[in-house]
């Protein structure tokens, strides 16, 4: 059966229609939102808002990873709180409000709190603890690793090979949060943590306990399948970029290297870690 073409001047009104740079159509047509790209908010019940929730917070126990002040938050309950909190080893971190608005759109009274997922447990009892079950201790001591990645896989590799515990500065790591404790395969919720306040110091405090602090460096003299120690140790692991900071590699009186022959030059943190360890396992077997 015969039918007209269009003719080529004649176009549809869908044609003529303005596209809009995302793909819409004209000003009356549907527009199609486009992803957020701001910034992720924290789930809900990950923190606490408000001065009074989060005092009773701390006084019924709960871990919290950092605490958020707003700025211009002064005075004597400031000050306050702000003590209690370090003397509980948790990191109090300045910030604007626009931080916090961004977190939460609820009334936030200039603080915010996060909880942890974990329960950190004071150093000293952990080495204690190993001593009086009639074992070597062993704690993996990280400085300055960022990535809870490597902190989740760090932690797991730790967990396989009997470790005692994990030791993490209040600032400079990674929190250890969800997405560590997924990386981790949830051995971070069967792995001791302890949060000392300065991680030299506390190297101070685990060679005082009798542990040999032993630092992973690949620029050491000593390879580690090279060295023997059925002792009690401390490994400690520096950030895969910038390595073990001076002040804490000072005080780690033993520094030994993985055997690498290829060019690429260095491993992955977790990597490295897991290696170590293994050696340390084979340490005590011998």
């Amino acid at each position: 059966m015969p039918f007209d073409l269009p003719s080529p001047n004649r176009s549809s009104n869908r044609s003529n229609r303005p596209i809009s740079p995302d793909g819409a159509s004209g000003p009356s047509g549907p527009r199609k939102k486009g992803p957020y790209t701001g910034p992720k908010r924290p789930p809900k019940g990950s923190y606490v808002i408000g001065w009074h929730p989060i005092m009773e917070a701390l006084d019924a126990g709960k871990e919290f990873q950092k605490v958020l002040i707003q700025r211009d938050e002064k005075g004597e309950r400031t000050t306050a709180l702000v003590a209690q909190l370090r003397e509980l080893n948790i990191p109090v971190q300045r910030v604007p409000k626009e931080k916090l608005n961004r977190i939460t759109v609820k009334n936030h009274q200039g603080i915010l709190a996060f909880l942890s997922p974990i329960t950190y447990q004071p150093l000293e009892e952990l080495i204690a603890r190993a001593y009086e079950s009639g074992e070597a201790p062993l704690l993996v001591a990280l400085d300055g690793v960022t990535d809870v990645r490597n902190i989740g896989a760090i932690a797991r590799s730790a967990e396989c090979f009997g470790a005692t515990a994990l030791v993490i500065p209040s600032f400079g790591v990674a929190a250890i949060q969800e997405d560590a404790i997924k990386s981790s395969s949830g051995a971070l919720l069967r792995l001791p943590v302890a949060r000392v306040p300065d991680m030299a110091r506390a190297l101070d405090s685990i060679k005082a306990q009798g542990m040999t602090c032993i630092a992973l460096d690949e620029k050491a003299e000593k390879p580690i399948h090279a060295h023997q120690n059925n002792g009690p140790v401390c490994l400690v692991m520096g950030d895969e970029g910038t390595g073990i900071s001076d002040g804490v590699a000072r005080k780690c009186p033993l520094q030994l290297r993985l055997p690498m022959t290829g060019k690429t030059g260095s491993l992955n943190v977790s990597v490295a870690a897991g290696i170590a360890l293994s050696h340390i396992a084979l340490w005590k077997e011998a």
